[in-house]
This record gives structure tokens, C-alpha cells and sequence, in this order.
């Protein structure tokens, strides 16, 4: 089946990966940037307090973005086979379900935490010094949450229908947005945390409907469809997006693990260094995100020739595609390293003067944090390949692994033996971890398939 010269049963495997990566990393890259371009602007407009103040917030967008991802994957995957069997309008109904209730499911969420900001603010972790910053930047980017599902989940559409292109504008065209209304909402106007707020929420509606429109009117085969109203429709419904939520759960468990990393890390900075330490943590995760898309965009880009190609049961290819998804972790993975070794300086003064007392605690912090950097994108990815052939156990299994039962007693324990360096080295310990529990899993079945040959 061709779609837009994309052959992905017979089309090489390597090619295809790389037509779709190209487009890919610079789009998800995007979301990533939008958030960064926040950083940037409000250290350098607000200060340091600024900054812990957003990153305070952070938690919430992850796991936003987490149900987002969720739901795309796991809809991506289920289309994908549908579609590899010909069967187009049950597709275009896992599309439709999936972007229809995660839009009802984020406008109650979002609801629940208008009702109660402070409250939300200080459960996150607030201070009462960064409380007015917090409650206000959050008060504005809720509204753009429900914006986010419908570019979360359509990007992984837009690229299975065969237009990687317009996916990657769908991230870009959001990004430029937001360097402009930033720069414009927090110095000429003079709004700090929240004109950021609004900046953001805009740019990533934009994205949204974008992603949206095609859906309703672009798309070549899986458009959306109109749903019917009858109870066993809506059973229906809610069993495809639960099990859509089942195949992408362990990427679900990928965004709680940045917001239990960030969570945790706040706390534990602020228990040892006070706001100045959580302002230092705040601008290292502005960049953890960039690793976490970096993964994904490995995996995404790989997902739909690894599950079309397992829906008709094409397994050579399946390794192939595989072999390309982990040689391609490794270079990017090698290249981040070396930036974060390398440039500490120049990454911490984009946030706020290098001369600070938070820019110091950072600029000593990075070339410790991007010991993990590698191991952090190989196992995205890798989680990510799980994914795409239905072996649900061993994704989630994974993700809980670095998400939770590394990366908490790693911030605990490190830092009580190695003080402020112990707090920066929690994140690589956990990932390098997580890596070798991988390799020893795989190791036996590689030794008997070896023992075959």
C-alpha cells in the first residue's frame, strides 16, 4: 500500500525511517522549543523566580502531554494495523473515538484545577514566595491543554496517512509563534510569568487546530468520521480509547517519569538549596524535555513501519527497522552528551547571567547531567519499539523501572552521600540503570537466538 510515496511494506527500510525522522525530530522538537522559548524569555525578563516559578508548573504539562501521547500512540498503532488489513473506516473510527474523548476527558481535568489554583499551586510544590507567579502562570496555559490532545494525537495520524511534511509544520508554525508573542507579552507589555502563559497558550491552540483541519478536510484516508449517538456506539467508543490507552500506557508512565523527575528534584533542590536551587534544576529541565522528544521522535518515526509491518506479520523488516531505531540512539544520543560537557556556559546564560547564583549551581550541574542524556533517549525509543508490536508487559514494565523505582530513591539517597552532586547525578544513575535491567532482560533470548544460528 502506497500513500504519498510512502511504501511501508516494501519501500526500504532505512529510507523510510529517515523520510520520516527528518520531519519528525524538527517537529517534536518544536513542542519542546515552545517550552524552552518560555525559559528564555522569562529568565531573562523575570529572573531566576521566574523561572522556578514555571518550572514549578512543569508536572501538569507532562502529564498532559503524557495522556496525549498516550492516546496517539496507542490510536497510531491500532489505525496502523487496521489499515495495513485494508480496513480504512474502522481506522478513520479509532481516529475520531480517540480524538473526541481525550477533548471531553481534558475539559473536565481542566476544570477541576480552575476551581482550586492555589491549592494546585501549593500541592505542586510552591513556595509561598513563588505562589502569585505560579497561581498566574497556571490560571492561563489550562485553556490550552485541550488543544494539546488534538495536536498530540493528530500528529501521529498526519504522519500514518503519509504526510510527515505538514506534521512537522504543525509543531514549527506554533514554535515561531510563540518566540514572537513571548518577546511581545513579557517586555513591551510587561506581563512576566503570565504573558508567557498567554503566549503559550495561543501558539499551541494554533498547533491544535492545525492538526485539527486536517484531520477534517486534508487528510487522503483517515479522515474523521461522524460518530454515531446509540449506547453500544458509545460503548464502543470508550473500549477503543480504553484500548488505545492500554497500548500507549507505558508512554503515559514516559511523562509521569519527567513529572515525578521534576517533581521530586524540586523538592529535593529546594530542601537543600532553596528557591536559587529549584531556579538552577528549573533551567536543566527546560532541556530534559529536548531528550525526552528526541526518543520519542526515534520511536514515532519508527512506529508506523514497525507496525505495519507486524499487523502483516513482515518480522525481517520489523529487525531491520529495529536495528536502524537503536544506531540512530546512539549517534544522537553521543552528539547531546557532548554539547551538555562541552557548552555548559552557553546552555545556562540563555536563562539568566552566567555571574548568578543559579546559573553557577547549573553550569557545575550539566556536564553531570548529560552522563545519563544517552541512556535516557535509548530507553524512550526502545520503549517506544515495545509499543509497536504489542508487548505492552515489558514497556510499562520499563517505564516504571525509570520513572519510579530508580529515579525516587536515586534523589534521596545520592544526595545524602554526595551532597548538591548527588542531586545531579539521580537522573543518569536511574537511566544507566534502567538500561542495564534492559540488556540483562534481552541478553538470554539474544544468546539462544545466537546459539540457533
Amino acid at each position: 500500500m502506497k500513500r504519498d510515496a510512502i511504501d511501508f511494506e516494501n519501500g526500504e527500510v532505512i529510507s523510510l525511517f529517515w523520510k520520516l525522522l527528518v520531519p519528525t525530530v524538527l517537529g517534536t522538537l518544536s513542542i519542546a522549543f515552545v517550552t524552552m522559548i518560555d525559559g528564555i524569555f522569562i529568565g531573562q525578563g523575570v529572573g531566576a523566580d521566574g523561572v522556578a516559578a514555571v518550572n514549578i508548573v512543569v508536572p501538569i504539562f507532562q502529564i498532559v502531554s503524557g495522556v496525549g501521547l498516550m492516546i496517539g500512540a496507542g490510536c497510531s498503532v491500532a489505525a496502523s494495523i487496521q489499515y495495513s488489513q485494508q480496513n480504512v473506516k474502522v481506522a478513520r473510527y479509532h481516529v475520531t473515538q480517540a480524538i473526541v474523548l481525550s477533548t471531553l476527558f481534558m475539559a473536565l481535568i481542566c476544570g477541576t484545577i480552575y476551581m482550586s489554583l492555589e491549592k494546585s499551586a501549593r500541592l505542586l510544590g510552591s513556595s509561598e514566595t513563588l505562589l502569585p507567579q505560579v497561581v498566574g502562570y497556571l490560571k492561563y496555559i489550562l485553556p490550552c491543554f485541550i488543544f494539546e490532545m488534538w495536536s498530540m494525537i493528530g500528529l501521529f495520524i498526519i504522519r500514518l496517512d503519509g504526510a510527515p511534511k505538514f506534521a512537522m509544520w504543525c509543531n514549527i508554525v506554533p514554535g515561531i509563534l510563540n518566540v514572537l508573542l513571548d518577546w511581545i507579552f513579557i517586555f513591551p507589555l510587561g506581563m512576566g510569568v503570565e504573558g508567557a502563559a498567554i503566549a503559550t497558550s495561543i501558539s499551541i491552540s494554533i498547533g491544535g487546530f492545525m492538526a485539527l483541519g486536517y484531520l477534517l478536510w486534508r487528510a487522503k484516508d483517515l479522515k474523521l468520521i461522524r460518530l454515531k449517538m446509540s449506547a453500544k456506539s458509545i460503548a464502543l467508543a470508550f473500549r477503543n480509547v480504553g484500548y488505545h490507552c492500554r497500548i500507549g500506557s507505558s508512554t503515559l508512565l514516559g511523562e509521569l517519569a519527567l513529572a515525578v523527575m521534576f517533581y521530586v528534584g524540586n523538592r529535593v533542590f529546594m530542601h537543600y538549596l532553596g528557591d536559587t536551587g529549584v531556579g538552577a534544576y528549573g533551567i536543566a529541565c527546560y532541556y530534559m524535555p529536548f531528550f525526552f522528544m528526541v526518543g520519542n521522535s526515534i520511536a514515532q518515526s519508527a512506529q508506523p513501519i514497525i507496525s505495519y509491518n507486524y499487523g502483516i506479520d513482515r518480522w525481517t523488516r520489523i529487525v531491520e527497522a529495529r536495528k536502524v531505531l537503536l544506531m540512530t540512539c546512539l549517534g544522537f544520543g553521543v552528539a547531546v552528551s557532548l554539547i551538555f560537557i562541552l557548552f555548559p556556559k552557553g546552555l545556562v546564560g540563555l536563562f539568566i547571567p552566567i555571574e548568578s547564583e543559579a546559573a553557577i549551581i547549573a553550569i557545575n550541574g550539566f556536564p553531570l547531567l548529560s552522563i545519563g542524556i544517552l541512556f535516557f533517549i535509548l530507553n524512550v525509543a526502545i520503549i517506544g519499539y515495545y509499543q509497536s508490536v504489542e508487548r505492552m508487559g515489558k514497556a510499562t514494565l520499563y517505564v516504571f523501572l525509570r520513572g519510579f523505582v530508580f529515579i525516587v530513591p536515586c534523589f534521596l539517597i545520592l544526595p545524602k552521600f554526595l551532597g548538591t552532586v548527588g542531586i545531579w547525578l539521580a537522573m543518569p544513575a536511574s537511566e544507566f540503570l534502567t538500561s542495564l535491567f534492559i540488556a540483562l532482560s534481552v541478553l538470554p533470548s539474544r544468546l539462544k537466538s545466537l546459539r540457533k544460528r
